[in-house]
């Protein structure tokens, strides 16, 4: 079938820690079955590194997509005015359906990548930031994303499905 570019990278954020402010980056390292480095996830040391009842291993949830248009909707149906670091996810996509990506085999820059599972926001979220995001982000807080093959990642790059 071919490959088809989907949209690109929008911004990119990771934390050191669990709970630690998203620090902006311009391009980062995607490291197959880690993460991001720098990130929380990367040392698993993020708040969904744990169990918790979670089904997903670590290594498919390595990586963070979300929809900067999400941004745009939340504020126009919720009121609510969040940042691209706001929302806590590793990677803010342009012109991309990331649930569409769930099962898919697909490419951000140099790295490759496979969609394992629809985030839902939580809780936690809401704590750092308003009340109200919950509800609002409920069926657009993202995807859970794997990391196949390692590469760079940097703001603007395309996102092509394989």
């Amino acid at each position: 079938m071919g490959t088809h570019t989907e949209g690109s990278v929008d911004a990119i954020h990771i934390a050191s820690e669990a709970g630690a402010e998203m620090q902006s980056l311009t391009d980062v390292k995607a490291v197959a079955d880690r993460g991001l480095e720098g990130d929380r996830y990367f040392d698993r040391a993020g708040s969904w590194s744990g169990e918790k009842g979670r089904d997903l291993p670590p290594e498919d949830r390595a990586l963070t997509l979300f929809e900067a248009e999400t941004l745009d909707i939340v504020e126009r149906d919720a009121g609510i005015e969040l940042e691209p670091a706001d929302h806590r996810r590793n990677i803010t996509t342009r012109n991309v359906a990331v649930d569409h990506l769930l099962d898919e085999r697909f490419q951000i820059g140099e790295a490759v990548c496979e969609g394992t599972e629809i985030c839902e926001p939580c809780a936690y979220l809401e704590s750092l930031t308003e009340e109200g995001v919950l509800s609002a982000l409920v069926h657009r807080g993202g995807l859970n994303v794997k990391i196949v093959s390692t590469g760079e990642v940097s703001v603007g790059d395309q996102i092509t499905v394989l």
